[in-house]
């Protein structure tokens, strides 16, 4: 609010720089609009041929035309309207299209092992002791990358029974979509049965299907929707990482408890204990190879 004032107050005489390339764009589009019209022409030409080419157009007024000092073109001839029944079917394949593009990230995020993979080196990295190092950047490209090489026969199998029968015009839409979604599922539920968190299924399932689950009823995989699925895979791969997490802290928590005793014996408490130990921190996973270990380990959690 107090920013607003301010702005308000300032004089409104001086043009920003803003301003003054806007300023710029309306006197030269001005400039070419009064540059199509001939020196030599007659007064009154110019009127005429605003008005033939505002009948040409479609009915827009020949005032208006003649004298706006900015040029603004039709492009409804450039942009048709989608009349028949195939450019209505490209219109919305193309929106189709852009939609899943948009959503990407998101299907990566939700149905692959990403989330295991960057919990599980952010808690690495907060437990060295190095809050930005390695940077976000670089963890997130690790994580990506180790996430396509664990994923590589996930995507092979939806590339053999998906995509190419698709290509080869041996399978529709739907059915590639069926497929694919398919191989997904398998393998998210191969994750959830592997972690031992099919718990998490049941709890999904009720509230997706509006009904409680018998104790002693089993489900199958076909009667879990993908509405439930897929956060249920999301808080099985959380627990997962958390649980790694735990096990990489464990050490370096005890090199942090051994330098803060050390240092209270020797009556140095206004020392940060952070200060000395991230040293032997570093030292510790340099000479353990932590990089191969805890990659190693990601990878061959996958099933």
């Amino acid at each position: 609010m107090t920013a607003r004032t301010a702005e308000s107050a300032r004089p409104r005489s001086r043009l920003r720089l803003p301003a003054l390339v806007a300023l710029a764009a309306v006197l030269c589009c001005g400039a070419s609009a009064r540059a199509d019209v001939p020196a030599h022409a007659p007064p009154g030409s110019t009127a005429a041929s605003g008005e033939t080419t505002s009948n040409g157009a479609g009915g827009t007024s020949a005032g208006a035309s003649s004298n706006s000092p900015i040029y603004i073109p039709d492009v409804s001839r450039w942009l048709p309207n989608a009349t028949s029944r195939e450019s209505l079917s490209s219109s919305l394949q193309i929106l189709v299209l852009m939609t899943v593009l948009t959503i990407l990230p998101s299907i990566l995020l939700m149905m692959t092992c990403f989330v295991r993979m960057i919990v599980v080196l952010v808690l690495l990295r907060q437990a060295l002791g190095t809050h930005t190092v390695p940077p976000s950047q670089v963890i997130v490209g690790l994580a990506f990358f180790m996430t396509l090489l664990v994923m590589a026969p996930t995507w092979e199998r939806v590339n053999r029974v998906a995509v190419q029968p698709y290509l080869n015009n041996e399978a529709g839409q739907m059915d590639a979509l069926a497929a694919a979604g398919g191989v997904m599922r398998e393998f998210m539920f191969n994750q959830i049965e592997a972690a031992g968190n099919e718990q998490d299924v049941y709890m999904l399932y009720e509230y997706a299907a509006r009904r409680s689950v018998a104790p002693d009823e089993t489900l199958s995989r076909a009667d879990v929707p993908m509405t439930a699925l897929i956060p249920a895979f999301m808080l099985s791969e959380l627990k997962v990482a958390f649980v790694i997490g735990f096990r990489i802290y464990l050490p370096f928590l005890v090199i942090d408890m051994v330098i803060a005793t050390v240092l209270v014996a020797m009556g140095m408490m206004m020392l940060p204990p952070v200060l000395i130990s991230l040293p032997f921190k570093l030292l510790l996973f340099v000479l353990a190879d932590g990089w191969h270990l805890v990659a190693g380990s990601l990878m061959s959690s996958v099933v």
